[in-house]
């Protein structure tokens, strides 16, 4: 092989050597200083399932595995399909995929063609005619110290982040359609105990001014059976305000007319809920929330910007060369002799900058602190959102369990209290005091339960479920 040859060969390893450098530091590792465990319940309510050790991880359980409801899942997967937030999440998944190509797009060199013609002249001077055709390299750097490489990472990394950030807000919109569903779930039932509760104490207020009618019983009696009926005429109106509220609020959440057939028409204890949680079941399982790996993402991202920022510091070799033809004919533009080349290699020394190189590196040393800083602030509250979900499902169906019972009770003290009043053996002061408890006990039970579901819907989201969906 001749020295001609091995020179530029020689050149040729020497820069591809040199293009895959890199002066990106490590990703610095994140310390959230969280515990190993979850801190689970001491207690465990007689209605949560004993722990599997082979069930499913919660971010393994689609979300049409996880709402029993089949509406519930019909309303999600209209949400899904047309609700406009979630719709910019992903034309923001779009938009950083093109900026990750324009970077990528800069590390292989980009040839162009070109054809012109230059017609001159002027009072004195001839007009003469000139055509040229060139194809050729503009601008091209050679990657020495991977700046341009270290850019294309990070704008893979955004692009991976905002992917990431459109499968949060996908999470959150599912969690939000399934609690706005329960609450309107839950105010449907509300309405249907004051509209029960409202037709009662009519009925009693009628009976109430017939005994009054016959000195059977006192004004004060008839006043008092009067307050039952205004009250619960005001309950329900106040609750067909948050029932109309309830729907408003989720046919903006799925983005249209919420079908009748799609409403709940009652409050169904048991539309969700998942097992719980597996017996050792480690708190790592926090790093694959969507949230997580998104700002996972955002640091590596900063970390390669840090790269980019020191190969800064070093000279840069640019490119630029053509070849073609030129003649003062265009009938002559590729004869033989009208044939043309040029080579234009350019390098960029930084000599002074006024400190501008070293800012710049600082601001991205700064970002990669704050991205880290974040990836840790996103993996500690994610232990506190699961932590405060898992502390509340154990209490919240204690609390279920015993206000079910004092409804049960109540019900009871009503139907005793109700037959001493008409034997005539209390007053109707005490069957008053008794229609209350009763009212309030039912109202109660329906809000513990939407608590109950709600918190269930809140942990599934919290654990960052729904993502092996086969149904979609």
């Amino acid at each position: 092989m001749t020295k001609t040859l091995m020179t530029p060969l020689a050149l040729a390893a020497v820069l591809f050597v040199a293009g895959c450098a890199t002066l990106q530091p490590p990703v610095p590792e994140a310390s959230p200083s969280i515990p190993v465990e979850w801190p689970l319940p001491s207690t465990t309510p007689s209605s949560t399932p004993t722990p599997d050790d082979g069930a499913p991880l919660v971010a393994d359980i689609g979300w049409r595995d996880f709402f029993a409801d089949p509406r519930l899942d019909q309303l999600v997967a209209q949400a899904l399909e047309n609700n406009r937030d979630l719709r910019v999440a992903m034309l923001n998944v779009e938009r950083a995929r093109a900026q990750y190509r324009i970077r990528r797009a800069d590390r292989m060199p980009s040839l162009g063609g070109e054809v012109s013609m230059t017609r001159a002249g002027g009072d004195n001077v001839d007009i003469s005619e000139s055509y040229s055709a060139s194809a050729g390299i503009a601008g091209f750097e050679l990657d020495l110290f991977g700046r341009v490489h270290n850019l294309g990472q990070a704008a893979l990394q955004q692009y991976f982040a905002t992917e990431e950030a459109r499968r949060s807000a996908q999470l959150a919109l599912i969690a939000q359609v399934a609690n706005t569903w329960l609450a309107l779930a839950a105010d449907t039932e509300l309405l249907a105990i004051a509209r029960d509760s409202l037709a009662s104490h009519e009925a009693s207020f009628e009976l109430t001014g017939q005994r009054h009618a016959l000195g059977a019983v006192s004004g004060l009696d008839l006043n008092q059976a009067r307050t039952l009926v205004e009250a619960a005429r005001s309950d329900v109106a106040r609750f067909e305000g948050q029932v109309a509220q309830d729907r408003n609020a989720l046919a903006l959440l799925v983005g249209g007319q919420v079908e009748p057939s799609l409403l709940p028409d009652a409050f169904v204890p048991e539309v969700s809920g998942i097992t719980a949680l597996p017996a050792g079941l480690p708190s790592e399982v926090l790093l694959r929330r969507p949230d997580v790996l998104a700002a996972e993402h955002q640091l590596r991202a900063a970390t390669a910007n840090i790269g980019a920022a020191r190969a800064a510091f070093f000279p840069s070799i640019t490119l630029t060369g053509s070849i073609g033809s030129t003649s003062d004919q265009l009938s002559g533009l590729f004869d033989g002799g009208s044939g043309m080349w040029s080579f234009i290699p350019r390098v960029n020394i930084p000599i002074f900058q006024g400190g501008r190189l070293a800012a710049a590196l600082g601001v991205a040393k700064a970002d990669r602190d704050i991205a880290l800083a974040e990836y840790e602030k996103a993996i500690q509250s994610g232990f506190r959102e699961v932590a405060d979900a898992l502390a509340l499902s154990a209490t919240l169906a204690r609390q279920r369990e015993a206000q079910a019972a004092l409804a049960e009770a109540a019900g009871r003290a009503h139907e005793l209290s109700q037959a001493r009043y008409d034997a005539g053996l209390d007053s109707y002061l005490v069957l008053l005091d008794a229609q209350r408890t009763l009212y309030a006990a039912r109202q109660s039970l329906v809000a513990t339960q939407l608590a109950e579901q709600a918190n269930r819907v809140t942990l599934y989201k919290v654990l960052g479920g729904g993502w092996s969906e086969t149904g979609t």
